[in-house]
């Protein structure tokens, strides 16, 4: 029976954090369970950085980008003397079971705490990546996704007006989700994704053949984790090999994970902090909390980490149909 729980945000912070703790504190003295939030992660876990919450603590925050409780790696953490001392805390602060927001490292991190000390946790999918398997969409996504096709609208306006040829750079690690609406969303005549593997000679092919149809001005959108090399050497081997382009490179970088979460981000987080409270008192243990089809389901952490999410492949055929 859960008498006391703590939640904790780690790694990447995404918009909509905070609204997901004040769901699950609100969750928590709902069902008369006291809640302590956990400053900094596992880092502050192991410092005993533990703060009591209650409704008025979280007031005014479901609107406020990053994370109330901050957030920071913790290489102490992944030693076993870390957890020691990072159970030594929980046990200090009477706490029955976690809430981690955070992606794939706080959920395996999470795990391994689990099978050694048997603290039960349920995850909450807290990452503007939507890399994570068991959750249609994750927690700062669709605020990531707006941000980025919001800069990306006004680079195609100065595109357009010079006939130049932008390559422009979103975040999301080794995953397309984030360049994929983008690329839909603002028009791009191509995007390059990890999961594809699409060749820069493809590109090249692709830009050639529009230049040669006295197109001008162009947007090719990039993920990060693009294993044909960063946004800076696609561009200088298709600059090599069509000179004649006009070509700049944009960065949109860490606006992204930043500002005030879209409704839509708002409304998954509120869900999925009620569900990971409810979960630890129905005996839940190393699951995520997500929404898969509109129904709210409990993924196994190893499920969540070790499995593959699979991006639609018509939404390349997408790209290529609306770029013509």
């Amino acid at each position: 029976m859960m008498k006391r729980i703590a939640v904790f945000t780690s790694g990447g912070d995404a918009p909509g954090m905070n609204a997901c703790i004040r769901a699950v504190v609100r969750t928590a003295v709902y069902h008369g369970i006291e809640v302590y939030g956990i400053m900094r992660g596992y880092s502050g876990m192991i410092k005993g950085e533990f703060v009591k919450l209650d409704s008025a603590s979280v007031a005014n925050t479901i609107q406020k980008g990053g994370t109330i409780l901050k957030s920071a790696r913790s290489q102490k953490f992944l030693t076993k003397e870390g957890r020691q001392e990072a159970f030594d805390q929980l046990v200090n602060h009477g706490i029955d079971g976690l809430v981690a927001i955070g992606g794939n490292g706080t959920f395996t991190g999470a795990t391994i705490f689990e099978q050694e000390f048997g603290i039960p946790t349920v995850g909450a999918p807290g990452t503007i990546d939507n890399d994570l398997y068991g959750t249609d969409y994750t927690i700062g996504y669709d605020t990531a996704v707006n941000t980025a096709l919001e800069a990306i609208d006004k680079i195609r306006d100065t595109a357009d007006s010079h006939d130049r040829c932008f390559f422009v750079e979103v975040m999301g690690r080794d995953s397309g989700y984030i360049a994929i609406p983008c690329a839909i969303g603002g028009g791009a005549e191509i995007v390059m994704i990890p999961e594809t593997q699409m060749s820069t000679e493809a590109v090249i092919a692709n830009l050639k053949t529009s230049w040669e149809r006295s197109k001008t001005s162009f947007l090719v959108v990039i993920a990060e984790g693009e294993e044909e090399g960063n946004v800076h050497a696609v561009a200088q081997q298709v600059k090599a090999a069509i000179p004649q382009l006009d070509t700049r490179v944009t960065i949109i970088g860490h606006i992204q994970r930043g500002g005030s979460p879209s409704a839509s981000d708002r409304m998954l987080a509120s869900q999925i902090g009620i569900a990971a409270v409810e979960g630890l008192m129905n005996g839940m243990r190393n699951v995520m909390a997500g929404i898969v089809d509109r129904k709210l389901v409990y993924t196994p952490f190893a499920d969540t980490i070790h499995k593959k999410k699979m991006i639609n492949q018509s939404f390349m055929r997408m790209v290529e149909i609306l770029s013509v």
